[in-house]
């Protein structure tokens, strides 16, 4: 495809591309030891760049852990992981915007029970890229949670929305 392509509207425009406005959050989940300092390690690594941990969970299991995480910047977040010798795994979340009522994940959750979508994952998104409320969800069926949350007027969080948090 040519870069005039994108302009006359044919085939697939360099904006579908991963980034910016891609439907989906990048999470990565990396191994640690449970060891004492193992996540401020992890955490500097990210120091003196434009990489912000903009949401994280762990999980501990006695010996060690898993941490995930996104990054307001992922590519670069991603560069900075491999480069410090660590195995990472990248996987999709849904960032929802949480609506303004009195049991905003009620209204999450039972939308997406009627689509027969589970939650496997949720935490909060630490930033408000507009000023409201946010979580991840990874789900069992990414593209139907999307379709689902989108249809019931949900609004969702873009990778674009976590660089300029």
């Amino acid at each position: 495809m040519s870069i005039g392509d994108e302009e006359s509207g044919a085939g697939v425009g360099f904006a579908t591309a991963r980034g910016r406005n891609w439907p989906t959050l990048r999470q990565f989940t990396v191994f640690l030891e449970n060891r004492v300092g193992q996540l401020l390690e992890v955490v500097r690594r990210f120091d003196g760049s434009s990489v912000r941990i903009v949401a994280l969970s762990i999980n501990d299991s006695g010996e060690c852990a898993f941490v995930r995480f996104l990054l307001s910047h992922p590519e670069q977040g991603r560069e900075i992981l491999e480069r410090a010798g660590l195995a990472l795994i990248e996987s999709d979340l849904i960032g929802v915007e949480l609506p303004d009522n009195h049991q905003p994940l009620l209204r999450v959750c039972t939308a997406l029970l009627q689509a027969e979508v589970n939650i496997i994952q949720a935490y909060p998104i630490l930033v408000r890229p507009r000023g409201r409320p946010a979580v991840a969800l990874m789900v069992d069926n990414t593209e139907m949670g999307l379709e689902t949350l989108g249809a019931k007027g949900f609004t969702m969080i873009t990778e674009g929305d976590l660089h300029d948090a």
